[in-house]
C-alpha cells in the first residue's frame, strides 16, 4: 500500500503565498508521476499541476507563472508553492501519485487539504 499525506493548506488573503507539501510513503517500487489536483465547491476536481519522475511538468492555464512544482524523489516528496493567490484558487488540494506498488501500477490520492484565499 502506498499513503500520501499533505500539509500546508490554510486560510490567506488575496495575493498572499502557501506551500503544500505532500510525502508518499509505504511500499513503493517507483513513483512514475506526482502532482495536484483541486476541487471547488460544485465544480469538478481539475489538475493543477504535475511532476513526471524526470522532472518534467505541465501546469493549467490558470496557475501558470504563480503556482510552482517541485520534487525531493530521495524523499518521494513533492511540493506546491503557491504566490499570488486569488480568491478562485479556493478549493480542496488533493496530492495525486501514479505508482508502482506491489507489482502494481496505480492512482493514489491524499486525503485532501483546504485553501481558502479570502480577505
Amino acid at each position: 500500500q502506498m499513503q500520501l499525506v499533505e500539509s500546508g493548506g490554510g486560510l490567506v488573503q488575496p495575493g498572499g503565498s502557501l506551500r503544500l507539501s505532500c510525502a508518499a510513503s509505504g511500499i513503493i517500487f517507483s513513483i512514475n508521476a506526482m502532482g495536484w489536483y483541486r476541487q471547488a465547491p460544485g465544480k469538478q476536481r481539475e489538475l493543477v499541476t504535475r511532476i513526471t519522475r524526470g522532472g518534467s511538468t505541465n501546469y493549467a492555464e490558470s496557475v501558470k507563472g504563480r503556482f510552482t512544482i517541485s520534487a525531493d524523489n530521495a524523499r518521494n516528496t513533492v511540493y506546491l508553492q503557491m504566490n499570488s493567490l486569488k480568491p478562485e484558487d479556493t478549493a480542496v488540494y488533493y496530492c495525486y501519485a501514479n505508482a508502482i506498488v506491489s507489482g502494481t501500477i496505480g492512482d493514489y490520492w491524499g486525503q485532501g487539504t483546504q485553501v481558502t484565499v479570502s480577505s
